[in-house]
């Protein structure tokens, strides 16, 4: 029977890492660096360390891809400097357009009253200016030809004035890494991560799942702060209400600003893209890098979103590091949204490398053959194992002492997850219970980030049966991996046995949208589809059909990959290191 002692010891290792938590769901990236030197080293000196130590074997077709990153690594600080200079000009530029804009404004409106334009309005105008300043119903407003004209032709007099938008520093171009399951990809990409702390103050590191996650988010709040319910009267009264005009022009300029409100709202993405990787709390703009792990296009949502979010951050100089199974044009196998597709890709290709991890060995296997018996992935489910369950369940707990409760975590949009049984950072659970409910990414998000343990018990093999509990559980495999979280399991099978449904059919990979059922969300998300002219009927139901049996099979290879991985004492050991729960006890 496997020795719950190992476990106790990894987990009783001292924390001493340094490295930085991002903002957002706090992801915590796999530090592989073997020191702490004050400047970061490349990402080819940590890989070669680690080589040297025999922590990782070598592999030429990942010495290439960390050569990439080394080199990408080396022109990062000039570049940061390069962009510090230009948010400098870029906001002065902002600023100067902004004045001369509310200039041209007042002298189109005084143009106007002059012209005898207010002669035909009636008293009702300092009325209808109140609603405004009240909140206490929206100015009907008709945009029409004329609004968007005078609108137009008023954005080319600024272009005159002030001159165009400054142009962006060249970025380095960023690197676009595929292969197979286990290859070195997310490593290898963490690696580089690692050592940009301290050169690049913007940088995210996200999943596929966080990612998606965080655009819903930014795009629920961006809609809250600025969505057409809600009052212009602030944004109105700084500049507008003092003015010594007429109250007749002053609401000529609120119906004007509430129109450049609506077509702004109608270009939500740019906007999201825009806050999407900045440091809120850092005052100075400079340089931004994306790492995007496991880049997918599982739906039409994905595709849009994905293609706005990305092709803006890349226009505005973010370096992008994605990691997927899969070459770029190689993504959208089902044509959806294909245009749009398209010239997504075409802008990645334009600013990305595209290298591919060549090797078909899958090193988490090659780790756990090389290590110690398994200790926590614990089969079949019989008694003597669910005993073994229970005793390693006891000894963890008493480990960490205080008491056994259950506990409410929060999720998203007000919506929280229940946990039965939980005790100072470790939790409990049934397979049914996590993966037999209507629950999804965020709901693991939540889960993974407050438990750096958690049990989970009765996990039976997956079949065509229980195809949309397989979905979440590759899920929850995808997070409590991505957070580093210590896994302890009683299984039905082995793992390479666990996923058998695609012998009596095709499991469907729905593993990232499960998104909130809440009317604004319901209503951003098909706003969203609408720019990428598809109806809200393009739900998850109708897109099922169009998912491949390849890439169920992707999916299922990776989840098992991770788990075996997951056994592995280097893993176990940065659970400790790495996981938010142990950072947020610093």
């Amino acid at each position: 029977m496997p020795n719950v002692s190992q476990i106790s010891t990894v987990l009783r290792l001292g924390f001493s890492s340094k490295r930085r938590l991002s903002n957002g769901f706090h992801f915590v990236s796999r530090s592989y660096s073997t020191s702490d030197p004050p400047k970061p080293s490349g990402p080819l000196m940590s890989y070669s360390k680690l080589v040297e130590q025999g922590r990782l074997q070598h592999d030429s077709y990942q010495e290439k891809v960390v050569s990439a990153f080394e080199n990408l690594f080396g022109r990062l600080e000039h570049f940061e400097k390069e962009m510090e200079d230009y948010h400098v000009i870029l906001a002065e530029w902002e600023k100067k357009r902004e004045e001369e804009r509310r200039k041209l404004m007042v002298e189109e409106a005084e143009k106007k009253e002059e012209d005898g334009m207010w002669a035909s309005m009636n008293k009702h105008g300092q009325k209808l200016l109140g609603r405004w300043v009240l909140g206490r119903r929206q100015m009907n407003v008709e945009p029409g030809v004329g609004k968007w004209v005078s609108y137009l032709n008023r954005e080319r007099k600024l272009d005159s004035i002030v001159g165009s938008r400054p142009a962006v520093p060249p970025a380095p171009k960023g690197l676009y890494i595929y292969g197979n399951v286990g290859c070195g990809k997310t490593m290898l990409m963490d690696m580089f991560y690692g050592a940009t702390d301290g050169i690049i103050r913007h940088r995210q590191r996200f999943h596929f799942h966080e990612a998606m996650l965080k655009i819903n988010e930014q795009m629920h709040k961006y809609w809250k702060e600025n969505g057409a319910e809600k009052s212009s009267q602030y944004s109105i009264s700084s500049w507008i209400m003092n003015l010594p005009v007429d109250e007749k022009v002053k609401e000529w300029l609120a119906g004007e600003e509430f129109y450049k409100q609506q077509l702004q709202m109608k270009h939500i993405l740019p906007a999201v893209a825009d806050k999407f990787l900045v440091d809120q709390q850092s005052s100075k703009k400079g340089a931004s890098i994306l790492c995007f792990d496991e880049i997918q296009t599982v739906d039409v949502f994905a595709i849009v979103a994905l293609s706005g979010i990305m092709s803006r951050l890349l226009a505005t100089g973010t370096v992008l590091v994605a990691t997927s199974n899969r070459a770029p044009r190689e993504l959208n196998q089902d044509g959806m949204q294909k245009e749009i597709f398209d010239k997504f890709i075409s802008k990645l290709e334009k600013h990305c490398e595209i290298i591919s991890i060549g090797s078909e060995v899958d090193y988490r296997r090659v780790a756990a053959q090389n290590s110690v018996e398994n200790v926590h992935y614990l089969w079949p489910l019989n008694n003597a194992v669910l005993e073994e369950f229970e005793k390693m369940w006891r000894q963890i707990t008493d480990q960490y002492g205080g008491e056994i409760t259950s506990a409410t975590l929060p999720v998203m949009f007000g919506r929280t997850v229940e946990v039965p049984q939980s005790c100072n950072g470790v939790a409990r659970f049934t397979f049914e219970y996590l993966c037999g409910r209507p629950v999804g990414a965020a709901d693991y998000i939540a889960v993974a980030k407050n438990y750096h343990t958690i049990f989970i018990s009765d996990i039976p093999a997956m079949s065509m049966e229980i195809r949309d509990k397989a979905r979440r559980f590759i899920t929850l495999v995808d997070e409590l991996y991505n957070h580093h979280c210590c896994l302890v399991s009683s299984a039905e099978t082995p793992i390479d046995e666990l996923f058998q449904g695609t012998a009596e059919g095709t499991l469907f990979d729905l593993e990232s949208f499960q998104f909130e059922t809440e009317t604004e969300d319901s209503r951003l998300r098909r706003d969203v589809l609408a720019e990428g002219s598809i109806s809200a009927a393009g739900s998850p139901a109708s897109i099922v059909s169009m998912l491949s049996g390849e890439e169920e099979m992707f999916a299922f290879a990776r989840a098992a990959s991770r788990l075996i991985e997951m056994q592995t004492p280097l893993y176990l050991e940065g659970v400790r290191f790495l996981h938010p729960y142990f950072h947020q006890q610093k």
